[in-house]
């Protein structure tokens, strides 16, 4: 565990899996999780299994191509995609059933697929930074809602572990230019590299039927 935080660059790794794990064993607690830590067994003793990709499977009856609307799509994680620059992936969480449209999804990029086994039970999960929606409405020109990085109290990025099975499926998030401003875009900014450089973005939900649907 020591070592992944490491590789990572990430010294609240452990913290965050040992988080995870606790709210895995005990949903229902009213324990902090600070005193958990005093009082139960949160040590993962096995590997890490590190995968630098994942793949959601899900029905879209709105799309006629494949299997009765059978889709499913890579979402990446990875400091090298086929040999070019990384790719961290963003993605719908689906952390509440009873709301619909947007607000039933919270929006987190991926920086890592793993997984462990703790009291012979494999945990695969995904180290995600949360993005917060801006306002309580969809922008007024676009439609789209919008949203922006989120952070902790000491301006470090908000970071959590979570179960991969909350993860509903990918998302494309394009960067929201100041147009008040006569600030030009950098020419060198590309597709990988604008989720770095931007903090406020569009959700889209024009990218296939599903997403529309699903966001609308």
């Amino acid at each position: 565990m020591d070592n992944a935080a490491q590789q990572l660059q990430q010294p609240t790794f452990q913290t965050l899996v040992k988080k995870f794990l606790y709210r895995q064993l005990y949903p229902n607690s009213e324990i902090s999780f600070a005193e958990a830590l005093k009082n139960f067994y949160l040590e993962i003793d096995d590997k890490i299994h590190i995968r630098n990709s994942a793949v959601a499977t899900f029905r879209a009856p709105s799309d006629i191509c494949g299997i009765y609307g059978m889709r499913r799509e890579h979402i990446r994680a990875t400091s090298s995609w086929r040999g070019g620059p990384a790719r961290y992936d963003c993605v719908l969480v689906n952390l509440d059933q009873d709301l619909e449209g947007a607000r039933a999804f919270e929006i987190a990029r991926v920086y890592l697929f793993f997984s462990f086994r703790h009291q012979n039970k494999t945990y695969p999960c995904a180290l995600i930074q949360w993005y917060s929606y801006v306002g309580t409405q969809p922008d007024e020109d676009t439609g789209l809602w919008k949203v922006e990085l989120d952070t902790e109290d000491d301006g470090n990025p908000c970071l959590a572990v979570i179960h991969l099975e909350a993860i509903f499926r990918a998302v494309h998030l394009m960067p929201a230019y100041h147009t008040v401003t006569a600030e030009f875009i950098n020419k060198t900014i590309t597709m990988h590299s604008s989720l770095d450089t931007f903090n406020l973005f569009y959700v889209n939900r024009f990218v296939d039927h599903h997403l529309f649907a699903n966001l609308s």
